[in-house]
């Protein structure tokens, strides 16, 4: 894929695409999907106002997320897809014109460059990083369909410790909206390990106005699906990456030699 990196356009084009595709041509029939990988801010936005601390908290993107799909998919032999710019440019698990896409405050945070927007400058945004990503996750589910197999898809993400002053007790969640059946499989295994704390669709739920993945991919098109958020203390570093990456790996495996 070109850019142009026209004045009109926002990514010039030494600048990463919107997204990073691991093993595309992976054997497995999973497809992981991380929305808030990245906390990349394209380089014509400059800091969108923040400090470099800002940009490396959780308003930024999803702590240890990225590190855990792809070393999920490196177990499983399955295609990873990567967001690599930050949510606070647009957040990729948002519907487009909903209030969580393209944020003025986030947590107890101002985003100075996104107040003001205009139009064209939204339409820019939506247009190189959300339609890019999702065009790119699209074509990757087209593919394993073309191939007589219908991926399961797992929606990568990770959550404060605290919220709010609040102390989150979860270890992990599991995510849905209308159709709970992989999600309540994996839920009822991940709480079988005995050494968890797991949220069923806590500390977030899916929802057709919060989400995107799940509604639009999930359900629209009939792929088993599931959301998984783990704590972001818990995959702040590469052991405990690599234990939840096993630890799930291992648990999908079993379903799916279940559903066989």
């Amino acid at each position: 894929m070109s850019r142009t990196g026209s004045q009109a356009g926002l990514l010039d084009s030494d600048e990463p695409l919107p997204w990073h595709a691991e093993n595309p041509q992976g054997s497995s029939g999973y497809l992981i999907i991380c929305d808030h990988a990245g906390r990349r801010i394209p380089r014509r936005l400059g800091e969108l106002g923040l400090s470099g601390n800002d940009l490396q908290r959780h308003i930024a993107w999803d702590i240890g997320a990225a590190e855990v799909a792809a070393g999920l998919g490196r177990r499983l032999d399955a295609c990873v897809i990567l967001q690599t710019y930050s949510r606070l440019v647009i957040d990729c698990n948002r519907p487009l014109g909903s209030p969580g896409s393209i944020v003025t405050h986030s947590e107890d945070t101002a985003i100075p460059g996104n107040v003001g927007i205009t139009a064209p400058e939204v339409a820019v945004r939506q247009h190189e990083i959300f339609q890019s990503y999702h065009g790119r996750i699209r074509e990757q589910i087209d593919a394993q369909r073309a191939q007589g197999v219908t991926p399961w898809l797992i929606c990568m993400h990770s959550f404060t410790p605290v919220f709010g002053g609040v102390v989150r007790s979860w270890h992990a969640g599991v995510l849905y909206n209308r159709d709970a059946r992989l999600a309540q499989a994996v839920l009822a295994a991940l709480r079988r390990e005995g050494d968890l704390v797991i949220g069923d669709n806590e500390p977030y739920a899916a929802s057709d106005t919060t989400d995107y993945a799940i509604p639009v991919y999930g359900e629209a098109l009939g792929l088993p699906h599931v959301g998984i958020e783990i704590r972001q203390d818990l995959i702040a570093d590469a052991a405990g990456q690599r234990a939840w990456s096993q630890r799930l790996a291992g648990i999908l495996r079993e379903l799916a030699a279940q559903a066989q």
